[in-house]
């Protein structure tokens, strides 16, 4: 059967290699625009861009799938299906009436739970003890389709949402290889979501970023392991920012002083006081240097007496 991918970041790559190497074939891929990146703003093709032109596909890229002229020429390739996955553009109802077997899409969360832009990320700040895929069938609403399959992973005190991305991206891959001929046969009964479970997952914003240290040490270690690869939790340190990649929560009674307070340093890391426990640092950053173990910045830095606070600037 012939089939139209839509897709554009990294997480849409292994299931367009799935649709490569299964039976059918892959007419057309859709994605973004190349937008301009590096220090010269040159531009630049996305992943899943890379991957079709590797595999001789022809790749469209209109701005918006509303004109006219755009709906024909998906017509055009008379898909029996569509597959979307972080596509980044919103597929009008025209779109969704063209292929045969209508548009599936490949969503990061166990519908109707965390529908929306940031689904990975919100699930891990929210403490959720575990996630997966949803296969659902488009509709003319957000993430509001019947579902066609699910697949779960749960969630670990460790995991940040760039572990939890690339472990998503796996499942949502063989989710797809395992139930395609049965998607394509109409083998799967749609299940309507529960609306009254229905969360929104909102599009996350660099001022989420800044750690308060009055709150409790497992919450903050929920927003370090969230906004790990962005926006990447930040804490004053002095007149400088200091961005917190992993860290972990100690198991540590009582009253621990001020929010913020450099309690110790050690090989370990930095054990740091919050509002309720202890979070220990283990991977930072300052500003124009590397990630590095926060071992290694304590050893280089003085803390005795350092009270963590508001990021510089904020």
């Amino acid at each position: 059967m012939k089939i139209v991918f839509a897709g554009t970041p990294e997480f849409s790559v292994p299931p367009l290699q799935t649709l490569i190497d299964s039976d059918h074939e892959v007419v057309a891929v859709y994605t973004q625009p190349d937008r301009p990146a590096g220090r010269g703003r040159r531009l630049q093709a996305g992943p899943v861009k890379a991957l079709a032109l590797e595999h001789a596909l022809a790749v469209e890229q209109p701005i918006s799938l509303k004109p006219a002229e755009t709906l024909e020429r998906l017509r055009a390739w008379r898909p029996d299906l569509m597959v979307v996955v972080a596509y980044g553009l919103l597929l009008p109802p025209a779109v969704l009436e063209i292929p045969t077997h209508g548009c599936v899409n490949i969503h990061a969360s166990l519908l109707p739970r965390w529908r929306g832009a940031a689904p990975i990320q919100r699930a891990i700040e929210a403490g959720d003890s575990e996630t997966g895929i949803t296969l659902m069938q488009m509709d003319a609403g957000l993430d509001t389709g019947p579902m066609l399959a699910r697949a779960s992973t749960p969630i670990s005190d460790s995991d940040t949402a760039a572990d939890l991305h690339d472990r998503l991206a796996g499942l949502g891959a063989r989710l797809l290889g395992e139930q395609l001929e049965a998607i394509l046969a109409g083998r799967l009964p749609p299940v309507p979501q529960d609306e009254t479970q229905a969360t929104y997952a909102a599009k996350l914003h660099k001022s989420e970023a800044d750690i308060d240290w009055t709150r409790p040490a497992p919450r903050l270690l929920r927003q370090v392991n969230a906004f790990n690869p962005w926006p990447v939790a930040q804490t004053g340190f002095g007149d400088r920012t200091l961005r917190i990649w992993r860290a972990a929560c100690l198991a540590a009674a009582g009253d621990h002083g001020r929010p913020g307070s450099v309690l110790a340093a050690g090989r370990e890391g930095v054990d740091v006081a919050c509002g309720t426990g202890v979070l220990r640092l283990l991977e930072v950053q300052l500003p124009g240097g590397r990630r590095i173990p926060a071992g290694d910045f304590g050893h280089a830095q003085t803390l005795d007496g350092v009270c963590l606070g508001p990021a510089a600037g904020t």
